[in-house]
């Protein structure tokens, strides 16, 4: 389980990715084409054409991972190309990498804190 602060922000590169890339092939992704910085500490997340794999890189401040996970049965709900990345929440990533279709629910209203005028 992956536990994320809200300060992490993940970023799920839309269409396919072939995920036969590396270190080096998806580095090359995030900073060339995203033009994102690789070493923020933040996750950017890619899928195969089947959709049925994900791989996650992130840096941790000595060294950068790679985690995947491959669905046995089913696929993941992936976004379509039209943008090169969406961003999402640790929450919803999370909900994604259970297999939940974040087309088909709805985000509640929520307490959210707002910005505090101070008077003086």
């Amino acid at each position: 389980m992956l536990t994320l602060s809200s300060s992490t922000r993940v970023y799920v590169v839309a269409g396919v990715t072939d995920m036969r890339r590396g270190f080096n092939g998806l580095a090359a992704i995030i900073t060339g084409e995203l033009e994102l910085d690789l070493l923020s500490g933040h996750l950017f997340v890619f899928s195969n054409r089947r959709r049925n794999r994900v791989k996650v890189m992130y840096w941790d401040g000595s060294g950068l991972w790679v985690c995947g996970k491959r669905f046995e049965k089913g696929t993941f709900n992936w976004p379509e190309p039209g943008t090169e990345f969406l961003e999402m929440t640790s929450e919803e990533l999370m909900l994604l990498l259970g297999g939940v279709d974040l087309r088909a629910t709805r985000k509640r209203r929520w307490f959210g804190r707002e910005e505090v005028k101070c008077a003086m």
